[in-house]
């Protein structure tokens, strides 16, 4: 079982950081009593610029949470099958070829899903699995790769694919002055990514997939998630993220290795979500790595923000692109997210 291609998509529209931070502050304006507070947050973010579903000035006048989510469907089946196409073509597959798709998203809602849409727009077989994913955030990437592994593991003759759709400015909520709101509208972005998991005679130089583990740490269901209510998703982001990470992530890749025979210091690459400046230095002490070692998830979050489930998969291209190991090298994709939770895949070249 073995990861035979990755794909991103984004948006056309892109923004310098800085210009996205003199249009929240005329968004907000004098409601925000100390304009320096927004400016300090968002230069601590390490982020350079972002893409955005829709132009900018096209914010400022949606006023729904329905019109927000139109736009939400209709951006995301179009990256979604942008980013799905991509990957088939590198993975040299057909649309028919894919037996099982899993969609990730906690930027909006549809019914039909998206994945539904996408087997309409692309052709892929009738008779296709699908397992749309919802709630589990920025560890939901890291996750749709491990059920797609368990897919195929059943139907070891089959292929699946991943795709994830974050749209995270079309959540952005105009009277929330909380600190977290400052934060997430300077951080997260939006993105899109596929994943082809091909079972027996797949091809390519990807990465096999040898192992999954998801973890669930007990009531700590207010660490990370959405409030929803008729304004549409109001992020709730907890100072305790990196604590939780410091907390629990070093035991937990370490018994993960263990199982295999394993060390930190036998894997080579790092992919990890890059959720932010605090949440990779909290994932880095807590692992204890050396201070390159998770350069490629920094690099994609000062070039495109967090994209939530997206961004660790943007990290396995990126590093699938430009920085393979050897054959027979070991590599750990990891996230975490709401619940709270992680999501650990053990990769080998």
């Amino acid at each position: 079982m073995r990861i035979t291609a990755v794909a991103t998509a984004f948006p056309d529209h892109y923004y310098a950081q800085d210009e996205l931070l003199l249009t929240l502050k005329r968004q907000w304006g004098d409601r925000l009593g100390n304009v320096a507070v927004l400016e300090r947050l968002h230069r601590r973010l390490g982020v350079e610029g972002r893409h955005l579903a829709l132009p900018v000035e096209q914010y400022e006048t949606m006023r729904t949470w329905g019109a927000a989510n139109d736009a939400w469907i209709e951006t995301a089946t179009r990256l979604g099958a942008r980013a799905v196409g991509a990957a088939l073509e590198r993975a040299g597959l057909p649309p028919a070829d894919i037996g099982t798709i899993v969609f990730a998203s906690v930027t909006g809602v549809a019914s039909p899903s998206i994945d539904a849409r996408l087997v309409n727009r692309l052709g892929l077989r009738p008779n296709i699995r699908r397992l749309p994913l919802f709630g589990l955030g920025c560890v939901a990437g890291a996750a749709a790769v491990a059920r797609a592994a368990d897919v195929v593991r059943a139907y070891p003759d089959e292929a699946a694919i991943v795709v994830a759709v974050e749209l995270c400015s079309l959540t952005w909520q105009r009277d929330d002055l909380s600190i977290a709101n400052l934060i997430s509208a300077g951080l997260f972005a939006d993105g899109a990514a596929a994943v082809v998991i091909a079972g027996r005679g797949g091809e390519g130089r990807g990465p096999e997939i040898v192992a999954t583990r998801s973890i669930f740490y007990p009531d700590t269901e207010k660490v990370m998630g959405w409030r929803i209510s008729e304004r549409g998703f109001q992020v709730m982001l907890s100072p305790d993220v990196p604590t939780v990470i410091r907390r629990h992530l070093g035991g937990d890749v370490d018994a993960f290795l263990a199982d295999h025979r394993l060390r930190r210091a036998d894997i080579q690459r790092w992919i990890l979500h890059p959720g932010g400046p605090k949440v990779l230095v909290a994932a880095t002490e807590a692992l204890a790595l050396p201070p390159d070692s998770l350069a490629r998830s920094w690099e994609c979050l000062r070039r495109a923000g967090n994209l939530s489930s997206v961004s660790v998969l943007m990290v396995l291209q990126e590093v699938a692109r430009h920085d393979p190991p050897p054959a027979g090298a070991w590599g750990l994709l990891a996230a975490m997210g709401p619940g709270f939770c992680s999501e650990l895949v053990l990769l080998r070249w």
